[in-house]
Order: structure tokens, then C-alpha cells, then sequence
């Protein structure tokens, strides 16, 4: 029988899934593009445990399906790249031919001599591809600044110049992503290209709850799963750990029905006791700098939420505070900062007070 998966890669052999078929299609039409044009560069942004991971093998798998072996896909994941935000950004260079052999099973033989010389690694007549490819580079803003604008700069170029390179479409994957290609020189990255993966919908909670309850036979409160989606909001890495404290570690035994009872017992001891790596990280972040501005959040319900404020798009983009519409006093509809979830502002609240 499959199981919930909250960390990692989720496989639909192992784990229940929501299959998110229009996402998926949206995704793909973004980086192929329309007829002969040419695909797209964008970025494809959300906090962590959302799935970003999943979608681009979705992605990757209804393309191959539908152009057979028209495109070379590559995945460049910069989690390993490890550089320290003063160091020169030619430096990335030397992680090049690793990066290639993991990506693209290519070797590269000796680093490229300059930014130029990367560039060159997808030209039409010079370049080691003979077909056009895909990218998708994850955790990209995970690299320094500097470097970041770098790869800007490349992007452009190739994206201004299709009859030159092969590099067809191109997701940039991560948190902050669709601020981190805004550098000085320009960007190819259309901001209405940035594709958001959203949270699960209740219907899309009720579908993992159902295909559970189809595999395992036990009975789950309808209530408990409407529980779970208003204290997580749908948060998918959530949702799923939810799933695995009901289902698992506080089951009461398959014979017996998950109810309200068994529900409260998961909620107290996921406030208390229960390890999260997506509630640590979220703390974590919190304490870096931006404890007064969500303090200030528990005792007001008219923060103004202003994306153009530094500390509000990085709450935002990490998933610590999404925006509502409110009313004024003056009766004026205006955009305030609300937590991204009840459960996460009531674990915010355990460790700031």
C-alpha cells in the first residue's frame, strides 16, 4: 500500500499524490513556447516542500510523450554549488564539468576558460549538443548575487539570438526566483512568465485523503480532512505530514475511524512535540532578521502587505505571511499581511514568545 510523503521526492508508485494536470500542462506550454517561435525562459518560484521537484518531472515526462526525443532535457540541481557570496563569480566556472556529467552525462574535460566559453557550450556549431534542450536549474537562487547575474546576462543573450544556440526553453526553479533574475542589466525573464506553484485546494486534500481510505480500508471524519486544509491552508509538505501523523505515528488502529478525537491528538502534538523540517526552516528564517516584523503581525490585522518592502517578499516568498484583502475604517479595500497558515502561525507563536 502507497503511503503520505512529506519530504522529498514524492513518487505516485510509492506515495498518494494529486496528479495537478493543469499545472503541469501550464508549466509546459510556458518552456515550449507557441509553433516555431521558440520556448520560453521564466521562473518557476514557491517556499519549500511544495512540490516544485514533482512538477518538473511531470513536466519533463508529458513533453517527452508528446515530441519524443525532439529536446535533450537537463536538471542542474545548484544544492551542492556551494560558494560564499564574496568569492568571484568566476569560481563557479570550476563546478561546470561536474555539473555537466550530472546533468547532461557530458564530460566536459576542463572547466570553461571564461563566461563566454559556457556560453559557447550550447551554440548551434560549436556547442556539445545536436538537438535543442530544455533546462531546469533548481535552487538557483541559492547562488551569490554576483553569479546570478551572470547567468542573466548569458540567458539574455542566448534567448535574443534562437538562430545561434539550442537552449529552447529555460525554468529557473526556487524560492526567490522571480526577484533574483531583476538585475541590473536587464532580464529575458518575463515577470508575467513567473509560474507560482500554488498549495493543494480542499478538493485536491479530499483526493489524498480518498485515495488512501481506497487503498487501506480505514474510515477518515470527513471533518478531520476539513481540519487538516484549514490548518495547513493546503500547504502540500504540510498536508502530507499531517497524513502521515494521522495515518501513522498516531494511528488508532485500521479497524478504527479517524476522527475529531484522533485529529486534536495529531494537532496538540504537532504544535508541541512533533519535528518539522518545514516549520524549523520557516523559524529559523524568522530569526534572521525579521522576529519584530512578524510580532508585530500577531497583535495587528492591518498590516499593510507591500510587496516592494524587503522584509515582507521575503516573508512572502518563504512561506511565513501571504496577503488578504481587508476593509478600512474608511471603507477602502486594502491588501494586509495574514499568516500562511494557522498552524504555522500558532508554531511561529511557540517559539517567538
Amino acid at each position: 500500500m502507497r503511503r503520505f510523503h512529506s519530504y522529498g521526492q514524492v513518487d505516485s508508485r510509492y506515495h498518494f499524490c494529486v496528479e495537478r494536470r493543469e499545472l503541469v500542462d501550464r508549466c509546459a506550454s510556458f518552456i515550449i513556447g507557441e509553433g516555431d517561435e521558440g520556448g520560453h525562459y521564466f521562473t518557476l518560484w514557491a517556499p519549500r516542500q511544495t512540490g516544485k521537484t514533482w512538477l518538473m518531472r511531470q513536466v519533463k515526462e508529458k513533453i517527452e510523450a508528446q515530441f519524443d526525443d525532439r529536446f535533450q532535457f537537463g536538471t542542474m540541481s545548484m544544492q551542492g554549488t556551494v560558494l560564499k557570496e564574496d568569492v568571484p563569480e568566476d569560481l563557479f566556472l570550476t563546478k561546470a564539468p561536474l555539473l555537466f556529467m550530472e546533468t547532461f552525462g557530458l564530460n566536459l574535460g576542463v572547466p570553461p576558460e571564461n563566461w563566454e566559453s559556457f556560453k559557447l557550450l550550447f551554440h548551434r556549431a560549436q556547442g556539445l549538443f545536436n538537438r535543442e534542450v530544455i533546462l531546469f536549474i533548481d535552487e538557483f537562487d541559492s547562488l551569490p548575487p554576483k553569479v546570478i547575474d551572470r547567468f542573466v546576462t548569458l540567458f539574455r543573450d542566448m534567448y535574443l539570438k534562437p538562430e545561434s544556440y539550442l537552449l529552447h526553453g529555460l525554468a529557473l526553479i526556487g524560492v526567490r526566483a522571480v526577484l533574483g533574475v531583476e538585475g541590473d542589466r536587464g532580464s529575458p525573464f518575463n515577470i508575467q512568465r513567473s509560474l507560482h506553484v500554488p498549495n493543494f485546494t480542499a478538493e485536491e486534500v479530499n483526493d489524498l485523503f480518498d485515495q488512501y481510505v481506497g487503498e487501506s480500508g480505514q474510515k477518515i471524519a470527513p471533518e478531520v480532512v476539513e481540519e487538516v486544509y484549514r490548518a495547513t491552508r493546503g500547504q502540500p509538505g504540510l498536508v502530507n505530514w499531517f497524513g502521515e501523523l494521522l495515518t501513522e505515528t498516531y494511528n488508532p488502529g485500521l479497524q478504527k475511524t479517524i476522527d475529531l478525537d484522533v485529529w486534536k491528538q495529531v494537532y496538540r502534538k504537532a504544535c508541541h512535540v512533533e519535528w518539522n523540517n518545514t516549520v524549523l526552516n520557516l523559524i529559523k528564517k524568522v530569526r534572521g532578521g525579521f522576529t519584530e516584523h512578524v510580532i508585530a503581525l500577531f497583535g495587528r490585522s492591518d498590516l499593510p502587505f507591500r510587496l516592494d518592502a524587503d522584509w515582507c517578499s521575503y516573508l512572502y516568498f518563504n512561506g511565513v505571511i501571504d496577503s488578504a484583502s481587508h476593509v478600512d475604517p474608511k471603507g477602502e479595500e486594502i491588501e494586509v499581511c495574514r499568516f500562511s497558515s494557522p498552524f504555522i502561525q500558532e508554531r511561529l507563536y511557540n517559539a517567538l514568545t
